[in-house]
C-alpha cells in the first residue's frame, strides 16, 4: 500500500520513518485521477478514515515533475526545516547513502500491511 506523506502536515510536526520500520498512520483515502484509491498521511484539521498499519519497504521524494526518487529515510518535518539538533534532515540515497541533490516536501511510503 502506497501512502502520501508531505507538505505543510509533515514540515509542522512529521515523524520521521525508516525502511523496516512498523507504523500505525492515519490516512484520508480518496480516488486518484486513474481511478485507483490513494491515501495520504494526516496529523490536523481533516478527519482520518482509514488507518494503515504495516512495515515500511520503501521511501521515496515526489519530484516536481511527478516522477519518484528513492531515499534511504524520511527525515521528522523538523529535521527537514533544520530545526533537530539530533538529526541532520538530510535525504540520502539508499545504496549509496550519499546525498540526494532534490529538495522535495513531498513523500510516499510503501507499507507492507
Amino acid at each position: 500500500m502506497v501512502v502520501e506523506v508531505g507538505g505543510w502536515e509533515h514540515e509542522c510536526c512529521g515523524a520521521a520513518y525508516e525502511r523496516g520500520q512498523l507504523v500505525d498512520l492515519n490516512c484520508v483515502s480518496y480516488l486518484g485521477g486513474d481511478g485507483r484509491n490513494c491515501f495520504s498521511e494526516v496529523h490536523h484539521v481533516t478527519v482520518p478514515d482509514r488507518r494503515v498499519r504495516g512495515r515500511i519497504t520503501d521511501i521515496a521524494m515526489v519530484l516536481d515533475d511527478g516522477s519518484t526518487r528513492a531515499i534511504l529515510r524520511l527525515p521528522s518535518g523538523a529535521a527537514l526545516r533544520h530545526f533537530d539538533d539530533d538529526d541532520d534532515g538530510l535525504l540520502r540515497d539508499p545504496w549509496s547513502e550519499r546525498l540526494v541533490g532534490e529538495i522535495s516536501s513531498e513523500f510516499i511510503l510503501t507499507v507492507r500491511t
